[in-house]
């Protein structure tokens, strides 16, 4: 399976160790099997006049759920959202994981989540509005000995910007 990750530079080498605190599942290298996504992720370094890489990697999944611990939230439901939150608000339990995959926070869902996260929407009316979400497409590894028998980089393009 093709995966993508967006940069500002080619990533032949990715490391876990790179990523930052605190994003949806933990700190990890983030990719996605969306190469639209990818796409689009890289405008927002275009706009700020850096260059835009999508990195093109081979992903070896066979049997990956038995192989290794492997997480998947195939929909924003009450156990995603919780997981969401507590990596965002520092917690550590991405740790128990070797590869996490579940939607992205577009910005519809970046905002419900933040409605929640600060208190301004209850754990109810933020599972209603995301209910009607479908999710994209995020596949974060956290242990690199794991990234590096699974994930090997094949070629990098550079993005061309938005036209307006």
């Amino acid at each position: 399976m093709k995966l993508y990750h967006g940069s500002t530079v080619i990533v032949d080498k990715p490391l876990v160790s790179y990523g930052r605190d605190n994003l949806d599942f933990g700190k990890g290298f983030y990719t996605t099997n969306k190469q639209s996504q990818a796409e689009k992720w890289v405008q927002r370094f275009i706009s700020l006049g850096k260059k835009g890489v999508i990195n093109i990697y081979n992903y070896d999944d066979t049997d990956i759920q038995k192989k290794y611990l492997y997480k998947k939230f195939p929909e924003y439901n009450e156990e995603c959202l919780d997981f969401v939150l507590a990596c965002r608000g520092g917690s550590k339990d991405y740790l128990k994981y070797d590869i996490i995959e579940g939607g992205i926070a577009n910005d519809k869902v970046f905002n419900t989540v933040e409605l929640y996260f600060t208190d301004l929407i209850d754990k109810s009316t933020a599972l209603q509005r995301l209910k009607f979400e479908k999710p994209n497409n995020q596949i974060c590894f956290i242990n690199q000995k794991v990234l590096e028998t699974v994930l090997k980089f094949e070629s990098s393009y550079e993005a061309k910007g938005a036209e307006v």
